[in-house]
């Protein structure tokens, strides 16, 4: 039993679901990054500026969700090779991309990281870790809202 009252073995799983959901975040991050730097065209302003505000959010998450998992008695991923070779999530490349593009990218992006909290929040729940699943739950919320936006913006 760790500090916080869940055995290490029952939150193996969790941590498996998290430590997922972080190497996807940084694959995220850098996708998030490239897109900011590399939008052109019709929606430039908007898009560029939302882009900065959403790999804000995600870094905040990155360490939230990093240091969850040693709360819970596990160790995160923490080299770029582990995120790469993890991740659910794709890198894109470095070239010119218009802002429609990006939105139909990242609203995939969004649906695959919903499906993953989805999983990693039934496993939460089955050991009682409440916290990370609310923390995963909360990280849905936001993740639908985008989809919603991105959605909305496509139309």
């Amino acid at each position: 039993m760790n500090r916080i009252g869940l055995s290490n073995e029952a939150t193996k799983k969790v941590a498996e679901h998290l430590d997922q959901h972080l190497a996807d975040l940084h694959v995220l991050y850098a996708k998030l990054h490239n897109y900011h730097w590399n939008v052109e065209g019709p929606g430039f302003f908007t898009l560029h500026a939302k882009l900065e505000e959403i790999y804000d959010g995600v870094a905040e998450e990155i360490d939230a969700v990093a240091e969850r998992i040693l709360m819970i008695g596990h160790r995160p991923s923490a080299s770029l090779a582990e995120y790469v070779k993890k991740a659910k999530l794709k890198e894109a490349d470095s070239v010119a991309i218009s802002s429609k593009d990006i939105a139909a990218n990242l609203l995939a992006d969004y649906g695959q990281l919903v499906q993953g909290l989805r999983a990693g929040i039934a496993a939460a729940q089955e050991i009682g870790d409440e916290v990370s699943a609310d923390m995963m739950i909360g990280s849905l919320a936001e993740y639908e809202k985008t989809i919603w936006m991105l959605d909305a913006f496509l139309r």
